[in-house]
């Protein structure tokens, strides 16, 4: 096994047992960088210099008979939403591409704390608005299983980064399935954690009540051990939760034995690749046959969730965006303008891509007077319907299974003419975020091309813990 392809618990061991150092560990992961990154396009910013000199600083730790941390001198990145003090956070967007913040998220406090280094930040689609990481300024992020492929978005970049081994872990972000899907086309585990576990405080909003701060890693065991230390209630973060945070690797026992398993008839119909729908089964049957109770269920008023989506996450996007007009923040445009109407209309042309101009739209006009109600108004009421189905079915199962996506990584550019094909290759993600549950998105399969295909296993608000045992159950017997 090559320094670079080893788990966070594997390279920990290393680190203590002095077979390698932090600069050598670190040294391999921009090694795999320099060698990869023109082509897969996962970084868009590399911290060469601040990564070789915070992994010196471990290696000193360790030569000085110090005892060390499960992440401390560990290589990871950061999805480029998310501030860090002193290097830029652009969002992928033209109007910020010079952006250098000025503090440090508080999710990036955490890992500083727990001695990261920090490799660089992740390419990512514009203000995470996306299925594909094709709609960033700097182009779009290659999978690494298939370079004519997506590797699936918003987070492409921190899910091509890890499945590249330009990294151990990375912080991704999921507002309707940007972590989730981005692991499933990667082959590589992402968790989506509990509305309001993980800090919101120094990451670019994208739809506040959505937005939820996970990440990527190897192993579903090293998702636990970067979760402990990233999960808590934040004195910044007003939507953080007092809910105990549990020491996760703890509640990894592999057993799943009388776990009640719920499986949505809705997930497996319509258009899904037969693919897709095999090979999900049969890692379903596989938690059977190692003790699981599989039941079907039903959950009715999902089918809702996408439209839903598309008319709250742009209202927030809309209200949330105004700050980038180059006066508070965000560039100013290129050309003088005549007066203040005109500003506005160059620096938004120039200052945003596609994307979020189309989202601004929606969002703007079904907030306007008249539309309120017919629109806004009654998607609340529909998402608290699927709020109150998922509360339902959670009394009857422990955890709920499905698809992470309806097909597996499609062809850059195949979608990118057709917005509505694109949305809907978050169908099976959306609910999860609109009912604020955690989710964990596992490999479970190959399609017959080599294509990775993803599990979704989704748990009750805070049950981390539960999603985290089953999918580590299922990988640890996958790969026996």
């Amino acid at each position: 096994m090559s320094l670079v392809n080893q788990s966070i618990v594997q390279a920990n061991s290393g680190l203590k047992a002095k077979k390698f150092s932090a600069l050598e560990l670190t040294e391999a992961c921009l090694r795999e960088i320099e060698g990869h990154n023109s082509r897969i396009n996962a970084y868009v910013t590399v911290t060469k210099k601040d990564a070789l000199e915070s992994a010196r600083q471990v290696d000193k730790k360790i030569a000085s008979g110090e005892s060390i941390g499960m992440l401390e001198g560990i290589p990871m990145a950061i999805k480029d939403i998310i501030n860090v003090q002193g290097i830029r956070t652009t969002c992928g967007s033209p109007g910020l591409r010079d952006f250098v913040s000025p503090y440090d998220a508080t999710v990036v406090s955490k890992l500083k704390h727990a001695g990261m280094v920090l490799l660089g930040k992740t390419n990512c689609d514009e203000f995470a608005c996306g299925s594909s990481t094709e709609h960033s300024c700097f182009g779009p992020t290659r999978n690494p299983r298939d370079e004519t492929r997506v590797a699936g978005g918003s987070s492409g970049g921190s899910a091509a980064a890890v499945a590249k081994n330009m990294a151990f872990y990375a912080l991704g972000t999921d507002t309707g399935g940007s972590i989730r899907e981005p692991a499933s086309f990667c082959g590589i585990p992402g968790l989506k954690v509990t509305y309001g576990r993980v800090s919101r405080f120094g990451v670019t909003a994208m739809a506040s009540s959505w937005d939820t701060v996970g990440h990527f890693a190897r192993t579903v065991e090293d998702l636990a051990h970067v979760l402990k230390e990233i999960a808590g209630h934040d004195v910044y973060d007003s939507t953080t939760s007092q809910v105990k945070v549990p020491d996760y690797t703890a509640l990894l026992t592999g057993s799943v034995s009388g776990l009640r398993i719920g499986v949505p008839k809705e997930y497996f119909e319509g258009a899904i690749d037969p693919e897709v729908k095999e090979t999900v089964w049969r890692a379903i049957r596989q938690l059977e046959t190692m003790g699981a109770l599989v039941q079907e269920i039903s959950l009715p008023m999902t089918r809702y969730a996408v439209a839903l989506y598309y008319i709250l996450t742009p209202a927030e996007l809309s209200a949330n965006l105004a700050r980038f007009d180059g006066i508070r923040f965000g560039s100013k445009p290129t050309n003088e303008a005549d007066d203040l109407v005109d500003y506005y209309f160059k620096q938004r042309a120039q200052g945003f891509g596609d994307e979020i101009k189309r989202r601004i739209m929606i969002g703007t006009y079904v907030l306007s007077a008249g539309y309120y109600d017919a629109y806004y108004s009654k998607a609340q009421k529909v998402r608290t319907k699927i709020i109150q189905e998922f509360d339902e079915a959670f009394k009857e199962v422990d955890v709920i299974c499905s698809p992470v996506a309806p097909m597996p990584a499609f062809k850059i550019g195949e979608k990118t003419q057709d917005p509505l094909a694109m949305y809907l290759a978050d169908a099976m993600t959306i609910p999860i975020n609109t009912a604020g549950i955690p989710a964990l998105a596992v490999p479970c399969g190959e399609t017959k091309s080599g294509l990775p295909i993803g599990l979704q296993i989704m748990g009750p608000q805070f049950e981390e813990g539960r999603v985290l045992l089953v999918g580590d159950a299922l990988e640890k017997r996958i790969k026996a």
